[in-house]
């Protein structure tokens, strides 16, 4: 309201109250006062009137203005309370994908430390159906490009269990990725059409699907009473892109009603999630399955050369893995005794098999000659072919003095006879004789080798140069001795320079090494020496040619321990190693005591002893008898040669029962009274 009307007016009312007050007016002006009082009165009538239909038209303002803030705060309310609702419900929803978020990533962790394939598969499935809600499903996986085998098969309400870990293997028939008849890619099948398109493809109700043929499903539900309704297939893809399998659920429930519900597109996109780590997981278990198929069969490819590369061991790398093994589970399995807190992890199981496999694989630097020596002249071929030449010169000098004898006419005939066939008889004789000594025996006495010696004294005369077409080594280690002029008289068994085969370099193995190795060095290499040879008193071999088959450990060692074997494998090049070891310490080749071996490198020395023994497949021996071969056994046990625990235990145990029943002939399996060997 405008405040200058009361100043414009307080100036009559002040002159009015002057003249009743006793003040002096005019006439004129009384009227002028009474008038511009009046109009002030009047104007002062309008502006209150004015003013109260002003407050008048406010309430009226002020009532609607109420009436909307009430409406308004009933509706804020409203929607504060809806809003509060689906702040709830959203935080809800929100739990539960945070839930099943956390079950992804569980699962992802779980899936990539599972090693064995059953199981990681049935543990895929079984996640992808907790994180849906499924009530089934299966896993495919895709074999040789052709098709897609049941793997996995899993239904709630069915109550089926198929694959895994169930022991039921599956049984349906494969999906094949290709007609038969046209070639062409299988896109009516759901499952095919998702690894051939490499997407997911999600059903809402399969009875209503045009695109693919169910008519599969539609007889096993008619079968079983079930409904399959809404269906999830997603494929299974590793980073490399190459889809492996399928993965497919049936039959989304609802939490709280449990009733069958299309796959949400949120539970495809966690699905989606699960089957890429799912692909990843079991694409490197494939991988590392291919790499240790491989890896094993490198090995047995190996082994088996070796066991080719002589007859004289047989299937020996093949069958000590198997004697070793079936010992490894008697310790296992043992309850009470020394082996009761004993135990093989999958990683030792491996560990043990591709140390029992590579054992013997230093084998494959020893030369034939030495590991097959069936006589003591043996080198790349039996030189007593080149001896008996020898006796033949010598027989036909024999022959020409007596020609020549009588020629001359100078001596009796008959005497010249007598001399000849007594020297041809003494030539037979002693060939005899020494063809007798290059037949390995179990002992060659004193006696014997002075014989030998006065027969390698006999001399024979040389006419040829026999420095003529031989190699550069051999030509080096006959230059030692000057060449004489021919034509030579030489003794009819010799031990020359030219026999000796000095070390590589000069250098003597093992003098100073990293790996332990404490074996008595011959001074040579070889040593070729006829005399030498057939003076060998027990067997075929030189201590050169002992020490050369008894350097295949050493190469073992060498080999294995120049491999980056993983974490896992580090203890192959120990085990395999010490299979010649005694419990005594009088083994090679470092000399260990039994206390110096572990277990298995122990049990490995029981399976590649006992093997050879009952081997029928050795060219040079009869193959024994079971009681035979556990005899000499209890032989080795009493001599503290092998771990009395365990042969108690190879016995005990029925081990040389069943792995005579399993690869002895069976002329070789009699019966064993094993309590005269217990101790």
């Amino acid at each position: 309201m405008p405040s200058d009307i009361f100043d414009r007016e307080r100036a009559p009312v002040e002159r009015s109250k002057a003249f009743i007050d006793g003040g002096r007016m005019s006439g004129d002006e009384q009227r002028t006062a009474f008038s511009e009082l009046l109009r002030g009165y009047e104007k002062l009538v309008k502006e209150t009137s004015r003013l109260v239909k002003f407050s008048d038209r406010n309430e009226e303002r002020l009532k609607t203005a109420n009436v909307v803030i009430e409406k308004q705060r009933a509706e804020l309310s409203e929607y504060a309370e809806n809003l509060e609702g689906k702040v709830a419900e959203r935080t809800a929803e929100l739990a539960v994908e945070r839930t099943k978020l956390e079950r992804l990533v569980r699962l992802g962790t779980v899936l990539g430390a599972e090693h064995d394939s059953s199981k990681l598969m049935e543990m895929i499935l079984e996640g992808a159906r907790d994180i849906s809600n499924a009530d089934g499903g299966s896993l495919y996986i895709q074999v040789e490009d052709k098709e897609l085998a049941f793997q996995i098969v899993q239904n709630d309400s069915l109550n089926i269990r198929v694959g895994g870990t169930s022991g039921n293997q599956p049984t349906f028939p494969a999906v094949p990725l290709f007609d038969a008849e046209t070639g062409e890619a299988n896109h009516r099948n759901v499952v095919s059409h998702t690894v051939h398109e490499r997407h997911a493809v999600n059903i809402a109700d399969a009875y209503e699907s045009e695109d693919f043929d169910f008519s599969g499903t539609r007889r096993f539900d008619e079968q079983t009473g079930y409904r399959s309704t809404s269906f999830l297939t997603v494929p299974l893809m590793p980073r490399s892109g190459e889809v492996i399998g399928a993965l497919q659920l049936i039959n989304a429930t609802d939490p709280e009603t449990s009733a069958v519900v299309p796959f949400s597109p949120e539970v495809q996109g966690f699905v989606e999630a699960l089957a890429g780590q799912a692909a990843v997981a079991l694409d490197n278990q494939n991988l590392l399955a291919a790499q240790k198929a491989l890896l094993d069969s490198l090995i047995e490819l190996l082994a088996g050369a070796i066991d080719s590369k002589s007859p004289y061991t047989g299937g020996h790398c093949a069958r000590v893995p198997a004697l070793a093994k079936m010992l490894a589970e008697a310790a296992c399995d043992a309850t009470h005794g020394p082996f009761r807190d004993f135990s093989f992890n999958e990683d030792d199981w491996y560990e043990l098999h591709i140390a029992s496999w590579l054992h013997d694989c230093g084998k494959v630097t020893t030369s034939e000659y030495v590991v097959d020596k069936a006589t003591k002249l043996e080198t790349i071929y039996n030189r007593i072919h080149e001896i008996r030449t020898r006796f033949e010169v010598a027989w036909r000098d024999a022959e020409i003095a007596y020609l020549e004898g009588r020629l001359a006419g100078e001596r009796d005939a008959d005497e010249l006879t007598a001399e000849r066939d007594a020297e041809h008889a003494r030539l037979v004789d002693d060939f005899d004789f020494v063809a007798e000594c290059n037949i390995g025996g179990e002992f060659m006495g004193d006696d014997r080798i002075e014989r030998l010696k006065e027969i390698a004294a006999r001399t024979w005369v040389r006419q040829f140069d026999d420095r003529l077409g031989i190699s550069d080594d051999e030509a080096r280690r006959m230059s030692a001795v000057p060449e004489a002029p021919l034509p030579v008289t030489e003794t009819l068994l010799m031990d020359t320079p030219g026999h000796i085969v000095p070390w590589h370099d000069g250098k003597v193995p093992y003098q100073d090494n990293a790996y332990g190795i404490r074996m008595d060095v011959p001074e040579n290499a070889f040593n070729l020496g006829e005399v030498y040879n057939l003076s060998i008193r027990r067997g075929t071999l030189t201590d050169e040619e002992r020490f050369a088959v008894n350097d295949h450990i050493v190469q073992t060692i060498i080999m294995l321990n120049q491999l980056p074997w993983p974490r896992t494998l580090r203890r192959v090049p120990e085990y395999a190693g010490g299979h010649h070891e005694k419990m005594d310490g009088t083994g090679y080749p470092r000399r260990l005591t039994g206390e110096e071996l572990s277990l298995p490198a122990r049990i490995m020395a029981i399976a590649d002893v006992f093997e050879p023994l009952t081997a029928s497949d050795r060219p040079y021996k009869k193959a024994k008898k079971l009681s035979e071969a556990v005899k000499i056994m209890s032989f080795m046990n009493k001599d503290a040669h092998v771990d009395p625990d365990l042969f108690d235990l190879f016995l005990k145990s029925g081990v040389h029962v069943r792995y005579a029943e399993q690869f002895l002939a069976p002329e070789q399996v009699d019966a064993v009274d094993i309590n005269q060997y217990l101790e």
